[in-house]
């Protein structure tokens, strides 16, 4: 769990099926410009818009090109109770190197009920799991002692990180070399992750602009600190602009546009991103 992991759109066609060969398409796009690996079935691909049929066709596409290609495929599961998240885990567990499973949501369970979770998961499954840690959408903030036991775990190989900035449980977590890698997951914020010591990230943006994402993290592994902070700033503005709307709306137009995929259709709730939002983000992404 190193260097930047694209988190992959699910590409619908224009009768509302999964477009598996945009998929594959978009795919290959990623790892043939350097991503380390892919992630399939998060939010960013509105895994829970997907029928169960549908998820399979995802991992069968993404199992596939990451084979072909030598690279690891992180895969979405986990809902709000143990229970389904261990039924999904182990649905998913046969086509994954890795388990992106979230803090359990809405319900707000205790710290101690939150690492009883991720441990009967990993108890339940034979691959490990990287805990996402997104408190802006789960309702819960964990501490960075919490979040700590949660590395601690034997199941677990890493945690993706989504504090919606640098906070104190951010510093204090990263500070304490916890051993585990730790991705960042809010793309704005992978740089500083980086410099702090995260291991990588898992970005959205980066199914765009996989070159830049990938130069960034390597700039900073190679101390190139100069380098780095410019393709930081060249990056914010895209990524500003692809998040603009409720996610992936703007970012599966632009990937339309640019003909990484056929069709940019988002599934309800999400809708359509105003024309004028799609044209800043191109042209943020055409200035790189």
């Amino acid at each position: 769990m190193r260097g930047i992991h694209a988190s992959l759109v699910t590409p619908f066609t224009r009768s509302g099926a999964v477009d598996a060969k945009s998929l594959e398409r978009l795919a290959v796009h990623c790892l043939r410009n350097g991503a380390d690996g892919l992630v399939a079935l998060g939010t960013t691909g509105e895994a829970a818009m997907l029928s169960a049929a549908e998820q399979r066709t995802v991992l069968e596409v993404c199992r596939a090109v990451s084979i072909e290609h030598g690279t690891p495929l992180t895969v979405g599961a986990g809902t709000m109770g143990t229970e389904d998240s261990i039924r999904q885990a182990r649905e998913r567990a046969p086509l994954a190197d890795a388990l992106l499973v979230v803090v359990p949501y809405y319900l707000r369970p205790s710290d101690e009920g939150i690492i009883d979770h991720f441990a009967a998961i990993g108890a339940a499954v034979d691959v490990p799991l990287v805990p996402y840690n997104i408190p802006y959408r789960t309702g819960r903030h964990l501490p960075a002692e919490t979040l700590l036991k949660i590395l601690d775990l034997d199941c677990v190989v890493g945690m993706k990180h989504c504090a919606g900035g640098i906070d104190q449980d951010t510093l204090a977590m990263l500070a304490s070399n916890p051993g585990k890698a730790v991705l960042g997951g809010d793309d704005a914020y992978i740089y500083p992750m980086l410099q702090l010591g995260a291991s990588g990230g898992v970005a959205a943006c980066a199914c765009l602009a996989p070159a830049a994402y990938v130069a960034m993290a390597q700039a900073t592994r190679d101390g190139n600190a100069a380098r780095a902070l410019a393709l930081h700033n060249a990056l914010l503005p895209m990524t500003s602009a692809l998040f603009s709307e409720p996610s992936p709306s703007v970012l599966k137009a632009c990937l339309a546009e640019e003909g990484l995929i056929d069709d940019p259709a988002v599934r309800a709730p999400l809708h359509a991103p105003r024309p004028e939002s799609v044209a800043e983000a191109l042209q943020a992404f055409r200035a790189l």
